[in-house]
């Protein structure tokens, strides 16, 4: 869970630096640091606000039944993988217009007069993000793993953004975001099967915990069925059953373990419900995405080819090639 939180922090903790990053710089460009002020109490609160909410969904959970808890983190689980899938594909249509729209809401944050039209900006912009972190997040909140995962990588984030403001460090963001989506949408994949296994251990799902007659057990021992050969017949144990385990070969609390685990959502034992969407997800998200990646990057070649070329024409027409065509054409037109 480690990687996985520490993923999650990193995107969403630079996308929140360079938002501020990019107010903060246009702010000064535009000889208005006397609202700076406004914008940090905005971003402060933004931040106050999504520890807050953070600090409700854990501690209240706290009072609800065991069932109320799975069942609360398995929906918060397919929320957080609705959002992962559209952040990815939102970032890779808008990713190129970030600047422009928010210097655009700068300036129409200045126009109002009284400045405080930017701490509204820098509120709304940043406390998307942080909303966005908690409900990401929140389903490993109780994680120590998980928990110093997020923190490692929302301060590698501000780290990068602050580097990157003062001019220090070039990050190539259009690459960076591409890899990061991929990386995410697999880690969406992992979320959704930890999800299911929520699901089916609250019984909303049905699986291995559902018992009799829904899952398919050993009719001498009772056990649930494992794996494609366990059984009377082959793939008895599917769909609510287990698909593996493998809990003699791999420690669940382990270092190989925890790391299958946050990175691709690999546990030592897993149901036919979980491996079945876990592998539907990915087939059918990861390849649009990257074919989106592949479609993006020839746009933007061709826009940078075509404003080469723009630029190209005038400097073409002043060339001293041009001039003996010019130079003819003059006597014609006096005789004329």
């Amino acid at each position: 869970m480690f990687f996985a939180a520490f993923l999650i922090g990193l995107r969403e903790g630079l996308e929140a630096a360079l938002i501020v990053g990019i107010l903060v710089a246009y702010l000064r460009k535009q000889g208005r640091p006397d609202v700076l002020a406004k914008l940090w109490w905005g971003v402060g609160l933004a931040v106050a606000g999504s520890l807050g909410l953070g600090a409700v969904f854990t501690f209240g959970a706290y009072t609800l039944s065991f069932q109320a808890q799975e069942i609360i983190g398995g929906a918060m689980s397919l929320l957080a993988v609705g959002m992962i899938t559209w952040m990815v594909f939102w970032m890779l249509k808008v990713g190129g217009r970030m600047k422009a729209e928010l210097e655009e809401g700068a300036a129409a944050a200045l126009a109002v007069g009284s400045g405080w039209s930017i701490f509204w900006l820098g509120l709304v912009s940043v406390g998307r993000e942080g909303i966005e972190t908690t409900l990401l997040l929140w389903g490993w909140a109780l994680q120590p793993a998980a928990l110093l995962g997020a923190l490692a990588g929302i301060a590698t984030a501000i780290g990068v953004g602050y580097l990157m403001y003062r001019g220090m460090v070039r990050v190539n963001l259009g690459v960076f975001f591409a890899w990061m989506g991929a990386f995410l949408v697999v880690v969406a994949a992992g979320i959704l099967a930890y999800g299911i296994h929520d699901l089916q251990e609250a019984g909303v799902l049905p699986g291995p915990f559902s018992g009799h007659p829904i899952t398919p057990t050993d009719m001498r021992t009772g056990d649930v069925l494992v794996g494609p050969t366990d059984g009377p017949f082959w793939m008895a144990s599917f769909p609510f059953g287990w698909a593996f385990d493998v809990t003699g070969s791999i420690d669940p609390s382990g270092f190989a373990g925890a790391l299958l685990k946050g990175i691709v959502g690999f546990t030592p034992l897993m149901s036919w419900l979980q491996v079945s969407a876990w592998a539907i997800y990915l087939g059918a998200v990861l390849p649009r995405f990257l074919l989106g990646v592949r479609r993006s990057q020839a746009q933007r070649k061709a826009a940078a080819a075509a404003k080469a070329k723009a630029a190209a024409e005038p400097a073409a027409s002043t060339t001293p090639a041009a001039q003996p065509d010019a130079a003819a054409s003059g006597p014609a037109t006096a005789t004329t």
